[in-house]
């Protein structure tokens, strides 16, 4: 659309001059979208939204936070109990974040299912990778910050598995301490690093929508748009569909903000730091606890660190892990199982990362750790040579006009019994 095609002559001015109007106006309104994709593909927005939920809230309550040892636990208990609304403001922020990984996790399970990491969108799938690490450091620098006795052993935990790290592992960690324990240098550069990141977030998620822009999205069926009878413009078809998720979502997050918003979080995190009093168990959050059981699932300290990092790794390389031509799970049956396999596994690792390092649940989380790997580095390869698809429509439009057709067709021999 050219300036001269806006009827606001403010509007018009500004465009001719620096073309941000006819660029949104492109990108989110004439911008053709495949007509049939599903609810699973709202997701991508609601993250969106959570992250500028989550950066609003997160600089109000800066405001009043004070990065030290000693009064770090209590800025947090004045916020909840004098700042007017920082209880409200505490309880979205802390919630935000279970609820930003919630639906990260549902995007990316959804990219799994559909194919959306086979080419020629394999650079926006890592980008969406990047995203997810990006979001786990910032998450994990979060929870430091309230100073609770899981805040400062877990950061403790955590920021010495960079030990195990051979020949610069000890410095690592030095320098993540800022000294020789975690202490005031520790939760000071937490709380920077805390604060900038959701920004950088912001900065990939926007590299993330033009790489998304530049193919156009994936859809249910997994084949590209042939043509304009297989697109529809982004408004208003999908920014009605993305505005009722958006209200199921807002509806289900007020819920936990205001009547369990405590259900996600750990008790001894409302207990002060103390350096000589060790929890009886130390847990991370529940949006680490696979990966936990992965570390812990690995008897050597570095073979863990090795795996931990490594199930979020082989994200990266799945593009040419899973050599199938054909995208969507729809049309792979074989896959489709496997899918859902590694779906469970996944529930299990987390359930088994949040119960003691001990007797059944370490083998359990060995044996789902493996079943992990092998998912993409095994099964997905084999599936890869040995699968045989289902035969693929011939575009986007012909399996849903063929079944208004069939439905037409239906109607009318209805219409001829009764009469």
């Amino acid at each position: 659309m050219s300036a001269k095609q806006f009827s606001n002559p403010v509007v018009r001015w500004i465009d001719h001059r620096l073309p941000v109007f006819s660029f949104l106006d492109h990108e989110l309104h004439e911008y053709p979208t495949p007509k049939n994709l599903n609810y699973f593909w709202n997701f991508g927005s609601l993250a969106g939204i959570t992250l500028v939920i989550m950066i609003v809230t997160g600089i109000v309550l800066a405001m009043s936070y004070t990065p030290h040892v000693d009064h770090a636990f209590d800025s947090v208990e004045r916020i909840m109990r004098d700042v007017n609304h920082g209880w409200l403001l505490r309880y979205i922020h802390m919630n935000g974040a279970s609820f930003f990984f919630i639906v990260v996790y549902i995007h990316i399970f959804r990219g799994l299912y559909y194919g959306s990491y086979k080419a020629p969108r394999e650079l926006l799938w890592m980008l969406g990778v990047v995203i997810l690490l990006l979001m786990m450091a910032t998450a994990f620098m979060g929870y430091v910050l309230p100073w609770g006795q899981m805040s400062f052993w877990g950061a403790t935990v955590i920021t010495n598995l960079f030990s195990a790290i051979p020949l610069v592992g000890d410095s690592i960690v030095t320098l993540l301490w800022g000294g020789f324990s975690v202490d005031n240098p520790t939760l000071n550069r937490f709380f920077a690093l805390h604060y900038l990141m959701p920004f950088l977030i912001a900065g990939v998620v926007i590299l993330h929508i033009i790489a998304l822009h530049r193919f156009g999205s994936n859809n249910p069926i997994g084949i590209d748009a042939s043509g304009p009878q297989d697109t529809v413009p982004f408004h208003p078809y999908y920014t009605i569909k993305d505005f009722f998720g958006l209200s199921v979502f807002l509806s289900l997050f007020a819920a936990a903000v205001f009547f369990f918003p405590n259900f996600m979080g750990h008790p001894d995190n409302y207990i002060p730091a103390d350096p000589m009093q060790t929890p009886a168990h130390i847990v991370p959050e529940w949006y680490f606890l696979p990966f936990y059981a992965i570390l812990r699932a690995v008897p050597d300290k570095l073979g863990g660190v090795l795996a931990m990092f490594g199930a979020i790794a082989v994200l990266f390389v799945l593009p040419w892990l899973d050599r199938s031509p054909v995208r969507s799970a729809r049309f792979r049956p074989a896959f489709k199982i496997f899918f859902w396999l590694f779906a469970i596994d996944c529930v299990v690792l987390g359930y088994l990362g949040g119960q003691p390092a001990e007797g059944i649940y370490v083998v359990l989380s060995r044996v789902a750790t493996v079943w992990y790997f092998l998912h993409f580095l095994v099964f997905l390869p084999l599936l890869s040579v040995f699968e045989t698809p289902r035969p693929l429509p011939q575009s986007i439009s012909s399996p849903v006009l063929g079944g208004g057709a069939a439905l037409a067709g239906a109607a009318a021999n209805a219409a001829k019994e009764k009469v």
